[in-house]
């Protein structure tokens, strides 16, 4: 059964559990999808009222590519677990060998890159989100103006938590051009997004 498919109660028990998946990169991905859902709502809020209406094409706009992120960070949710598991089978490979050793150290490289690059997707999207509850915060319906805060808040926790469940699996590759490539990239998400946050919080907290 899929974790998305689960009962809200269901999921947490099983998160709760001592199976160490679903853990925290199925987390972050739930958090971006909660985050991408709360924004939606906003802009659901402001399409169709006259006091927005000169918004109303922008709110349309975002809401359909926050509907397309929240799907595919729904899906996350599942490819992490599903990507831990991988590397998980990798490491139960036999060693007997020489040959099977190598075979087992090349999936499990395999297992990790690919365990590695699940919660970089969930990364990439969050820090969209953060992009687009900025444009959401300042032209959405004012009456929603903190359900549009608390959206950049789960996004940004969403980012924090999938750049750390990167960044373990990195540790045990040995690829260094790979390594670095993400490295570079999950600084550049992460400094892009800081500043963003702090203009949402400021814009949220002017109507306050």
């Amino acid at each position: 059964m899929k974790l998305i498919e689960m009962k809200l109660k269901d999921f947490i028990d099983e998160l709760s559990s001592d199976s160490p998946a679903p853990g925290g990169g199925s987390v972050a991905a739930l958090a971006g999808a909660l985050s991408s859902a709360l924004s939606s709502m906003v802009c659901n809020l402001t399409i169709g009222k006259e006091k927005y209406k000169d918004v109303e094409y922008d709110m349309e706009n975002l809401l359909e590519r926050l509907q397309d992120i929240k799907k595919r960070l729904l899906d996350l949710i599942d490819e992490d677990t599903r990507a831990f598991n991988r590397v998980m089978e990798a490491f139960k490979l036999p060693k007997n060998t020489e040959e099977e050793k190598k075979i087992r150290k090349e999936k499990i490289q395999e297992a990790l890159k690919k365990a590695a690059l699940v919660p970089l997707e969930t990364a990439r999207l969050c820090a969209e989100i953060i992009e687009i509850s900025k444009e959401v915060a300042e032209k959405g319906n004012k009456n929603s103006i903190t359900d549009a805060g608390v959206s950049m808040i789960m996004a940004d926790a969403g980012l924090k938590s999938a750049i750390l469940n990167v960044k373990i699996n990195l540790k045990s590759i040995e690829d260094e051009k790979f390594v670095e490539g993400l490295l570079y990239e999950l600084e550049v998400l992460e400094k892009n997004s800081k500043e963003t946050v702090r203009e949402v919080d400021e814009i949220v907290s002017s109507y306050l």
